[in-house]
């Protein structure tokens, strides 16, 4: 049982000796910021001494007083504080459970929960142009949705991981104009697209070949190899340009119509959001017969509907309008507007020794995606995109991100995983293997730099849960830097193999060191970056 439980049940079990009924009460729990306070806290004193009939401090005091006469499992005492908050501390013992935990669940079960019980999860992502290579602020968005995909599977959730390809329209008619022009030799018409990138993908182009079938297929293989080395893959790429093959925007348009969520003013085709609160009623259809882009996207959503229970979108930082209408639009189509999650991303700014990366000439207008892998490597490239909360700016330092050093994030991380390998092969090569949990002396393990691990083990089952709930993988990445340093300075600190250190020492470091591999591997993987063995 959680240490938590046993909290909550002797707490509930004080309560119920007071007169304060308990059962349909969430006791929460607290670990103070200052571990001098003891290892957990609970407000419930102050959230239940109204119904008690006294004070904070005075039902705080006979909590405490119950409690310290039969304390829960590791619990070695029992505290008051401040208004009445009651405080445990808790013999080692309690990491030692965790230790347990770790290595029993493993990998595959550790830090894993079920709030999506089996729910069908859509989660589109990137849906960049099939126009050019994909830039660099798409990074952003291919390394967050694919992490909340990850965090989303952990959590319960069926996830299906989609890419919308935009491949209709004025800008993919420009698009196949360019490549066109380009094959001939000739420069792109003004309102074209440029970057030497088209030249090379002019001279692959069969003579014979449609410029915009062909082009949209060029771009797709280029976005599919880009995200391939970020350990992205989608696994539906869905086609703009099918929906109007299939019929499915005008029966979205009909379905529109029969639920009166449309009307027709000026000869062109009228959405009422306005009854959702929008500043104004959007157009679907033009007068001259041509659709808007909200058009498309409306019938793209209400196709992701019929194949999952949920949705959930990333979109670049352009898109934060658009967010309330397509919340109104499938409101209007009869479903939950909540059953529809949108994250916006906001930009990214490159820095080279202090100075903001320019534009690529061979790019033409952005900095391609493929160029930042290049220099930095993919572990790199996604850890610090993922580094930060989404909805911050964030600044991204080429310098720093590419030294292989304890400096750079990603480094400091994989190196710890790095060197837990190299503690196992250490200690195999002295002739030791690592005892079955059963036959090893946990309670052994009363360092500082011990428990300091394990403290950290104990966290990660909440920080996924958190970090799912508010799609943040920022927080996965921050415990594992945690993690890191925690296994660092265990390693500078405490020996597993050496004169001095005993078997049983030895064999309780090793599953120490196992347990501390599992949970980094967990966020590592969550994160969408690899574990090394050696660096």
């Amino acid at each position: 049982m959680d240490i938590r439980e046993h909290l909550r049940s002797g707490l509930s079990a004080a309560l119920a000796q007071v007169g304060v009924d308990s059962h349909d009460l969430e006791i929460a729990l607290e670990r103070p910021a200052n571990r001098d306070h003891g290892d957990w806290s609970s407000n419930v004193a102050l959230v239940t001494a109204k119904s008690a009939g006294t004070n904070p401090r005075a039902l705080g005091q006979q909590l405490v007083d119950l409690l310290a006469a039969d304390p829960p499992p590791h619990v070695t005492a029992v505290e008051l504080a401040g208004p009445g908050f009651v405080n445990f501390r808790l013999a080692d013992t309690w990491l030692h459970d965790v230790l347990t935990d770790v290595l029993e669940q493993g990998e595959a079960d550790y830090a894993r929960h079920n709030l999506g019980a089996g729910a069908r999860l859509n989660v589109e992502f990137v849906s960049a142009n099939p126009n050019k290579p994909l830039h660099a602020g798409h990074g952003r968005g291919a390394c967050y949705g694919d992490s909340i995909a990850r965090l989303r599977e952990r959590c319960g959730y069926q996830v299906t991981r989609e890419n919308y390809i935009n491949d209709r329209g004025v800008q993919m008619a420009r698009y196949g104009e360019s490549l066109a022009a380009r094959k001939r030799g000739e420069e792109p018409p003004e309102d074209g697209y440029q970057g030497d990138y088209l030249i090379d993908w002019a001279a692959e182009m069969p003579d014979d070949a449609d410029p915009l079938d062909w082009g949209r297929e060029r771009a797709l293989a280029s976005h599919r190899a880009t995200l391939a080395q970020l350990n992205v893959h989608h696994d539906v790429w869905f086609s703009e340009r099918s929906m109007v093959d299939s019929g499915a925007i005008d029966e979205t348009l009909s379905d529109l119509r029969e639920r009166d969520a449309v009307f027709d003013h000026d000869g062109a085709v009228w959405l009422r959001t306005t009854a959702l609160g929008d500043d104004k009623d959007r157009v679907l259809v033009k007068g001259d017969g041509d659709l808007t882009y909200l058009t498309p996207d409306i019938a793209y959503h209400r196709d992701k509907f019929s194949r999952s229970d949920r949705l959930f979108n990333v979109w670049g930082a352009d898109h934060h309008g658009y967010v309330a209408r397509m919340k109104a639009a499938m409101q209007l189509l009869g479903h939950d507007p909540g059953e529809l999650e949108i994250a916006i991303t906001q930009m990214v700014d490159f820095t080279r020794s202090g100075e903001e990366v320019k534009m690529s000439g061979r790019s033409g207008d952005f900095i391609a995606l493929d160029d930042i892998i290049a220099e930095v490597g993919p572990d790199a490239a996604r850890f610090t995109y993922l580094i930060q909360s989404v909805d911050s700016r964030q600044t991204f330092d080429l310098d720093v991100v590419a030294e292989q050093g304890m400096d750079n994030p990603v480094f400091y991380v994989q190196y710890a995983h790095a060197r837990i390998c190299s503690i196992v092969s250490r200690a195999a090569d002295a002739g030791f293997r690592p005892a079955p949990l059963a036959e090893t002396k946990i309670e052994l393990l009363v360092h500082p730099r011990e428990l300091e691990i394990l403290r950290s083990l104990q966290e990660l089952p909440d920080v996924v849960r958190l970090a799912c709930l508010d799609n943040g993988p920022h927080r996965v990445a921050a415990w594992a830097r945690e993690q890191a340093a925690a296994l660092h300075g265990f390693y500078h600190e405490c020996y597993v193999v050496g004169d001095g250190v005993s078997t049983e020492v030895t064999q309780a470091r090793l599953a120490l060191v196992a347990a501390s591999q599992v949970g980094l591997r967990v966020a590592l993987d969550l994160l969408g970056v690899s574990a090394p063995e050696s660096m």
